[in-house]
């Protein structure tokens, strides 16, 4: 009897197990989609901008417009949405310990030859779900965020960010991620 007990016990905690990462994948399949949604809007933004007035230009979108979308999307959900990086332009930005450790993840995956692209990491942390989707640096970054910038993106760089660190990207790089941080 007591035998049958503890193997019940184990069962059950087996399926407590599968249920809960279930809900882990269904809250990181919904974070993607939110990190679509600000991909999309940063990126719609950020062309117009470009076409507007060219990288200058678009530093002052990223500048008000970046947080203004984090925020709106935040309330939206009811979640915590930003960015975040290693080598951050805004300082508002800086990554959280449990962001940095995962940051240091993508740059080792990346290293051993992993897609940037679709990398992303999720888990349970002190009683929220944590999500972190991988920001690739593609071709166009690189006017505001590479080794060899323009003198005018350099001025309006160290004008909106005097203590900029993000640059020195090259194709490929993690240039951050999008973070999200759901209550349990």
């Amino acid at each position: 009897m007591k035998k049958l007990i503890i193997t019940l016990a184990i069962c059950l905690s087996f399926a407590n197990l599968a249920q809960a990462d279930e809900n882990l994948k269904q809250r990181a399949q919904k974070s993607k989609a939110v990190v679509k949604e600000f991909m999309g809007q940063l990126k719609g933004e950020l062309e117009s901008a470009m076409k507007a007035g060219g990288p200058v230009n678009a530093i002052s979108v990223c500048n008000k417009m970046a947080p203004v979308i984090a925020k709106n999307l935040s309330d939206k959900y009811g979640w915590d949405i930003a960015r975040t990086s290693l080598k951050t332009r805004n300082a508002a930005n800086k990554p959280d310990a449990w962001e940095t450790k995962v940051l240091n993840e993508f740059d080792a995956r990346k290293a051993k030859g992993e897609d940037v692209k679709p990398m992303a990491h999720f888990e349970s942390v002190d009683g929220n779900f944590r999500f972190m989707k991988a920001i690739p640096t593609g071709e166009v970054c690189l006017k505001c965020h590479g080794e060899n910038i323009a003198p005018p993106v350099k001025a309006k760089l160290k004008e909106l960010y005097p203590d900029d660190m993000a640059t020195g990207y090259k194709l490929g790089d993690v240039r951050g991620a999008f973070t999200i941080i759901q209550p349990m």
